[in-house]
């Protein structure tokens, strides 16, 4: 069992910041993603291959994106809440040696569901790498 406390639908408001969290975009990290959701595409762990491809090195596949938007926001909320639709578009891809800061607002909350929508970016020194958003359902 986790000791991290999961945040009640009380303890939200509409327009709170999540604290920041900063990923150091490594090739283990991309390696590693990549193999553990069985994208097997050369771009995702072959240098050359991806240079190949017109890309200076790897770059990340959604999959691994998804679970650090995931990891994101349940570092906020806790490990008990409900994920609903995670919704994420991707821009300029993660490259090893850059990091990605993932920001996000309660943009939206409900008290009849007690639901958020959580509005996020994921950015590098490229820009955006991922935005979109995220609902959860939070314990009473």
């Amino acid at each position: 069992m986790t000791s991290m406390k999961t945040r009640t639908f009380a303890e939200t408001s509409l327009g709170e910041q999540l604290p920041e969290l900063s990923i150091p975009i490594t090739v283990t990290l991309i390696n590693g993603g990549a193999i553990a959701t069985r994208d097997y595409f050369p771009g995702h762990h072959d240098a050359e291959a991806a240079r190949e491809l017109g890309s200076p090195h790897i770059f990340m596949n959604i999959l691994t994106t998804t679970a650090l938007v995931q990891r994101f926001i349940e570092g906020w909320a806790g490990p008990l809440v409900s994920f609903g639709d995670i919704r994420i578009k991707l821009g300029v891809p993660n490259y090893p040696g850059d990091t990605m800061n993932f920001t996000g607002e309660i943009s939206e909350r409900d008290e009849a569901s007690r639901s958020v929508v959580i509005t996020l970016k994921g950015k590098n020194s490229m820009g955006n790498h991922a935005a979109g958003t995220v609902s959860l359902v939070l314990p009473a």
